[in-house]
């Protein structure tokens, strides 16, 4: 039933959550843990349908509905194998962190302005994945970007948190400028088509719809394509935290941990991988001129990504807190993502989306497992500080055995050729190989450097916050404890998913593979199944994997070197990884306080105050002002004869003007 054209159900996905934020605002204070309950039923609720539109639709059907809004613009709902896949993963992962929030949020009084706005964030996330036009995408991209200032700063009480949310705010506002530029200009090109009778869309479609975008994008200006999806990737950037636009992302940690866990794993910053993969098929339109049989975009988009997972690795290794090392792993894997839509892309075409995608899921599952783990240690030991922590596995086996999980998932552990192993051996391997395979296509094998390096300092960070956290001898007098079972559960749910949902790649990449296929749009790019590679290429990536374990093992489990001499503030090195390469320094203080002060400010208050205050203002509004002002008081005399003598005047000439005008 879900299938049929004028079917409302598709449409609750999204309205139960936007229900339960209104819900839970209003009446949060009068239920169990401030209204709770509201959103953990809504998203259910969205679960549920989306799991029965995936059965209803698989494997060969869409479901597209539109209205017609304003103008040759119109609000619509579009499930592809790629929406659907999407919708499942965001109201799964975010209902389990609803139901651990339960829990993690039981002492917070404010418990229901958390809760609402949690369900308002879900629901503007469920609006991007179920848009079927790039306006409304936007629409409600900026709505995700809304939610998240509030959430992020949800203790707006404390000044690092008030600032991390306005840093994430103005740092993805760039992006966002950058987004809406490429809009406006493909709206613009798409109206220079038309006028000239180039294009029509196609009867009850409209112009800003993907499918009318991917028809029109061939018949786009090379050039002018290659901006828009540049623009388009800009916005990705800001929302997916790709370098340059990546600072405001290991901020963000100063919302509470179930905070991070849902803006990490299951919603905004996938949001700009999600944009990528959707408006993939314009990406793979754009010419080739920077590498032969490389589309520009997607060149650049495979740099970016290569470039952000390498480099955001590297901060991973020396972080502790143990937040902001899952953060930066955030960013990483966002970079890996990247990398595969864009090296991908060159070597299979629009196998590429699937490829990305299915570790965009798997990572949702053990990024938010881990999260939570880190929660579960946070409400144990009162600190964030890995440092202070050790010996927590005797207290909290079942978060640090989950935790395990989730570090050998995001290590992508498993054995190769019999195809045993954790969900990220099956998605990010395949993504190093996929840059491999690029490399052998094209001669550069930059990004596979950038990959396999990256999976090396991977494994290595996060076995180094494991062993820290979980082995030794506690280096703090505190108490932990295991959390309760509201926390736990989601845990070991999370933990399974982690270990079996790599098995299902192949129908995966197979049912993704047809997603444009089922909108009738062809997409330029090299079809087709890549060619084999070699053994060491598929052994690589679990053996760096392997070998950083044993790094972080022999370091921080058995110490057989001593780290007092590298982590120094003399090593040059360590202190430039510390100080995160002094991007907040650069970027904060040189960027936004002396070029936006000292720049912007002031010379907006220039222009304020000597030319619109003083010369606009003061000299020619107020001086012409005033000398009217002068003239008309000569002619107020008080008295009441020459006040009706210029009345009857101006009767008389009313009357002659009326009279003129009617004789003609």
């Amino acid at each position: 039933m879900f299938s049929e054209p004028d079917s409302i159900f598709p449409a609750f996905i999204v309205l139960l959550p936007v229900i339960a934020f209104v819900l839970t605002l209003f009446l949060g204070k009068k239920f169990p843990h401030g209204g709770a309950y509201f959103p953990i039923a809504a998203i259910a609720g969205s679960f549920i349908i989306s799991l029965g539109v995936f059965l209803e639709i698989y494997p060969d059907k869409i479901v597209q509905q539109s209205l017609p809004w304003f103008a040759n613009m119109n609000i619509g709902i579009l499930i592809d194998p790629l929406a659907v896949v999407m919708l499942m993963m965001v109201t799964f992962v975010s209902l389990l962190i609803h139901i651990y929030a339960v829990g993690y949020m039981s002492h917070d009084p404010a418990k229901p302005r958390y809760f609402a706005e949690t369900a308002l964030f879900t629901a503007a996330m469920l609006g991007v994945v179920l848009s079927d036009n790039i306006l409304q995408f936007f629409i409600s991209w900026e709505l995700v970007g809304l939610c998240s200032f509030l959430l992020i700063g949800f203790w707006y009480h404390k000044p690092s948190a008030a600032a991390a949310a306005k840093k994430a705010f103005l740092v993805t506002r760039v992006g966002d400028v950058l987004f809406l530029a490429g809009i406006v200009l493909l709206y613009v090109n798409l109206n220079v088509l038309i006028n000239k009778g180039l294009f029509t869309p196609e009867h009850g479609n409209f112009i800003l719809q993907f499918k009318t975008m991917f028809e029109a994008a061939k018949l786009i200006d090379p050039t002018q394509l290659t901006f828009i999806t540049l623009l388009f990737f800009g916005g990705a950037v800001g929302k997916s935290g790709q370098f340059p636009l990546h600072g405001w992302l290991p901020d963000a940690m100063e919302g509470p941990t179930t905070v991070s866990a849902l803006i990490h794993a299951a919603t905004m910053v996938t949001a700009g991988v999600y944009l990528v993969a959707r408006t993939f098929p314009m990406f793979a339109a754009t010419p080739a001129t920077l590498s032969p049989g490389v589309p520009d975009s997607l060149l650049i988009v495979a740099y970016i990504g290569g470039f952000t997972a390498l480099f955001a690795a590297t901060m991973g290794l020396v972080m502790n807190d143990i937040k902001r090392v899952l953060a930066y792993s955030t960013v990483s894997q966002l970079g890996y993502m990247m990398l595969a839509l864009g090296t991908a892309g060159a070597v299979v075409g629009a196998q590429a989306v699937g490829i990305s995608l299915f570790h965009l899921i798997s990572h949702a599952f053990f990024k938010a497992l881990l999260f939570l783990c880190a929660g579960s240690v946070i409400h144990a030991v009162g600190t964030n500080d890995i440092r202070e922590m050790g010996g927590l596995f005797s207290k909290m086996k079942i978060t640090g055995t989950t935790m395990m999980i989730g570090a050998l998932a995001l290590a992508g552990i498993g054995i190769p050729f019999i195809n045993i192993g954790t969900a990220g051996f099956f998605s990010k391997d395949r993504i190093i190989e996929g840059t491999f395979e690029y490399g052998e296509k094209t001669g550069d094998m930059i990004p596979y450097a950038f990959a396999i390096i990256a999976a090396l300092l991977t494994s290595i960070y996060i076995f180094r916050l494991w062993f820290m956290a979980f082995t030794g001898k506690p280096r703090s007098e505190r108490h932990p404890h295991e959390s309760p079972n509201v926390m736990t559960r989601p845990l070991m749910i999370l933990a399974f998913l982690a270990l079996i949902f790599g098995f299902t790649h192949l129908g995966f990449y197979g049912y993704l593979e047809k997603n444009f296929e089922l909108m009738g749009v062809e997409v330029a790019g090299h079809e087709g199944e890549a060619a084999a590679t070699s053994p060491i290429v598929v052994l690589l990536p679990v053996l760096v994997g392997v070998l950083g374990f044993l790094i972080a093992y022999a370091i921080y489990y058995k110490r057989i070197l001593n780290m007092s001499k590298i982590v120094s503030s003399n090593n040059p090195l360590y202190k430039l990884l510390l100080n995160r390469y002094y991007e907040p320094t650069i970027g904060a203080d040189m960027i936004g306080v002396k070029l936006t002060h000292g720049v912007v400010a002031q010379s907006g208050e220039f222009v304020d105050r000597k030319i619109i205050d003083g010369l606009i203002i003061d000299n020619i509004i107020g001086k012409t002002t005033f000398c009217l002002g002068e003239i008309a008081r000569k002619l107020q005399t008080g008295v009441v004869q020459n006040y009706a003598s210029v009345t009857l005047l101006g009767v008389g000439l009313l009357l002659i003007v009326l009279k003129l005008v009617g004789g003609i």
